[in-house]
């Protein structure tokens, strides 16, 4: 008997995490794949392919002509947030021409970050456009590069357009701790629109 007893607690604690689909999105160079490879608790699975002449016509690189190489496909990364909560990390490409790629990669997403760099705001608009669009809930984060001017977040919120519930905050991508924060709040912010959603019990 006090084997069986033991043997369902063990069962019990064993139980597996829930696993949350999040997407990095945001437009070309401003630091998704930093953001997944800081983050992940796993070796991210990255595309890049090296930018090449032949690609200059399509691929604005203004504000970011030191980068070298795009994402082609998607970023992937995990990260256990608590015992029981796990996130797998979907990094969409930024460039036009690989946004036919969107849609599969939006299938069964939780929520979505939109990383900004207010040096290139509107390289960001597709992607807030995108995730209104679907109904997708989703956080803004602006990536704070060294030595691009700071702005108030409420500047930005307005700039962007976005509604008052849409979480907005600053990040550095580069940094672990500054990137958690960010998932945790675009994971907060679609379950409790998640709740708000379901109809109350009869």
């Amino acid at each position: 008997m006090a084997f069986g007893r033991f043997d369902r607690r063990r069962k019990s604690s064993a139980t597996e995490p829930v696993a949350l689909k999040i997407l990095v999105a945001g437009g070309f160079g401003v630091g998704k794949t930093t953001l997944v490879g800081a983050v992940s608790e796993i070796r991210p699975l990255r595309t890049e392919e090296a930018l090449t002449e032949a690609g200059r016509p399509v691929d604005d690189t203004t504000g970011v002509e030191g980068k070298n190489t795009t994402t082609v496909a998607m970023d992937f990364g995990r990260i256990t947030l608590r015992d029981d909560l796990v996130l797998y990390l979907f990094g969409t490409p930024g460039q036009d021409r690989f946004w036919f790629l969107w849609d599969e990669l939006a299938q069964g997403a939780l929520g979505a970050v939109v990383l900004a760099d207010t040096r290139r705001l509107q390289d960001c608009f597709a992607a807030v456009d995108y995730f209104e669009r679907r109904g997708i809930s989703f956080a803004v984060a602006v990536n704070c590069f060294d030595g691009a001017e700071q702005h108030a977040l409420e500047t930005v919120r307005e700039a962007l357009d976005l509604d008052p519930h849409v979480p907005l905050v600053m990040c550095d991508a580069r940094d672990r701790e500054s990137a958690k924060e960010v998932l945790i709040a675009v994971v907060s912010h679609a379950m409790e629109r998640s709740s708000r959603r379901q109809p109350a019990a009869t």
